[in-house]
């Protein structure tokens, strides 16, 4: 679906404006301005991957008619020849076009993150191709297919929400000087390239204060992925609060789950099993803590009355939760919007001050949390 101005929703990696098929055989490297360079034709990929040339046509262009297995071997040859296709000539005059790739398209996450892209890019008088980061290969290594897309179609520039750059997707990117903002990078990204996120330190640092200032001590935390910017950052603010109150760090009140419901359903069977189970928590999302309402629903424990409960996000579902979730809001929307002016600065040439920019957080009290119980 395509909305003029404002956006351009496509389904899970495909696009909106999409090229037809490439003429096999001749078609070479090129720039993304269209200008020759010295690279290898399709021929040469196609013979290199060991398939037919139509077949590594149907790679370039995103087609999902190829075995996996040799979808992987064009990709790689495509990344290890440094070939890129020639953009349509329509494609290359739409400088009014952006790409914005999430993590998933079917979460409120994402729909947060699109609205505050969407009205951005109106004021802008831009244009949106929206896809979900593509999926990764049995090597673990993520598709190469969209950064192909993005000469194909002329996107001027690119919004990455949670998507994980290999050191490889950020050569090409800066090789083609396509200008791109990364929101909320799941890993801390290379020197120089620009980002957007919340301050989740201190997002962790209100959550365990609130929680503190209630009268508990025992307070445990279920956090995402170890190895992510914000779930790191919002376990050492949790930290802190707690040596600041002069509370004795307990290791087995960390846990850390998936960013999902299952995996903090199970964290907190966990920290419920603990010969002295703690008597609050804070989740550090709250897509986790419906998974954590869940394991005390099950053992009979009833929120507030015997578990306080502090999310970290301020979704929908924060407020649709039984009672309603005490959460740190961070603003999806408003944190997306900052990343699409930060674009737009840097396809007209300009340098933002800072290459970091957080928005702050703040708690949001709501019924799921309560005094210590005695």
């Amino acid at each position: 679906m395509v909305r003029s101005g404002s956006g351009a929703v496509a389904p899970a990696g495909g696009t909106s404006r999409e090229g037809g098929a490439a003429r096999t055989g001749t078609t070479g490297a090129r720039t993304a301005g269209g200008g020759a360079t010295t690279g290898p034709t399709l021929a040469v990929v196609a013979r290199e991957a060991g398939v037919s040339v139509p077949t590594a046509s149907k790679v370039v262009n995103g087609r999902e008619d190829v075995a996996p297995e040799t979808r992987r071997r064009v990709t790689e040859a495509l990344e290890r020849l440094g070939y890129v296709r020639r953009p349509r000539v329509e494609a290359a005059k739409a400088p009014g076009l952006v790409d914005l790739v999430v993590h998933s398209l079917d979460s409120s996450w994402s729909g947060a993150v699109l609205h505050g892209v969407e009205e951005a890019a109106h004021d802008a008088g831009l244009e949106v191709v929206v896809s979900a980061s593509p999926s990764r290969t049995r090597r673990g290594h993520p598709e190469r297919g969209w950064l192909h897309k993005l000469t194909t179609r002329g996107s001027s520039g690119v919004l990455l929400n949670l998507v994980e750059l290999t050191p490889s997707q950020y050569t090409w990117l800066e090789k083609h000087r396509i200008p791109f903002v990364m929101i909320d990078p799941a890993v801390e990204p290379p020197p120089g390239v620009v980002s957007v996120g919340a301050a989740n330190w201190q997002g962790g640092v209100s959550a365990a204060e609130h929680l503190l200032a209630l009268g508990h001590e025992r307070i445990a935390c279920v956090g995402g992925y170890r190895r992510t910017m914000c779930g790191s950052a919002r376990i050492a603010g949790y930290r802190s609060a707690l040596a600041s109150a002069g509370i004795r760090h307990r290791a087995e009140y960390v846990r850390y789950g998936d960013f999902d419901e299952t995996s903090a359903y199970r964290r907190m069977l966990e920290l419920l099993d603990l010969p002295e189970p703690p008597t609050a928590v804070f989740v550090c999302s709250d897509q986790m803590a419906l998974g954590v309402y869940r394991a005390l629903a099950e053992r009979g424990l009833r929120v507030p009355d015997d578990m306080s409960v502090v999310g970290f996000d301020d979704l929908p579902e924060a407020r649709w939760a039984s009672p309603g979730l005490t959460t740190v809001r961070q603003p999806l929307s408003e944190m997306a919007a900052t990343a699409l002016r930060l674009l737009v600065r840097l396809m007209a040439g300009e340098q933002p001050e800072s290459t970091r920019t957080e928005l702050s957080t703040r708690l949001v009290e709501r019924a799921s949390t309560g005094t210590a119980p005695r």
